[in-house]
């Protein structure tokens, strides 16, 4: 009995805030997991339009000379293809992981997303107490 009615207070105390926190999720449109997928068909086209970028002519200028044919056509795939053979094969398994990584990051920010809120309530108040408590500077001195 004596612990429910020390409980009790705290729990009077938590349910309007859990109240309050329970009002921040993000919106549907970006919980769904159709416009992850989305993200993800963006993410993976920008990755092959930067694949595709002539960059052969860049070490050539920095060595001070002119660039050949060959390397003014060489691309940013085509350097990470000479270190890694296998570069196409990695580079779309990685891109096919990126729309389930998204959704379970977006599904854990949104259950964290009410205790960050509170917690930045806590930090706001304990701000605010304070600057309450910051001595007046136009009182006078003795």
């Amino acid at each position: 009995m004596r612990k429910n009615l020390i409980v009790l207070p705290f729990l009077l105390c938590a349910a309007p805030a859990a109240a309050q926190s329970a009002q921040f999720q993000l919106p549907r449109e970006v919980t769904d997991p159709a416009t992850a997928q989305k993200l993800a068909n963006a993410m993976q086209a920008l990755s092959q339009a930067f694949l595709n970028v002539k960059v052969g002519g860049v070490q050539a200028a920095i060595e001070g000379r002119e660039a050949t044919q060959q390397e003014k056509n060489m691309t940013v795939g085509d350097v990470a293809r000479r270190k890694d053979p296998n570069f196409d094969r990695h580079f779309q398994q990685q891109i096919a992981t990126v729309g389930p990584r998204l959704q379970r990051s977006i599904r854990v920010l949104n259950e964290a997303l009410p205790a960050m809120v509170q917690s930045l309530d806590e930090a706001q108040r304990a701000m605010e107490r304070a600057a309450a408590n910051m001595p007046d500077p136009t009182y006078p001195k003795r």
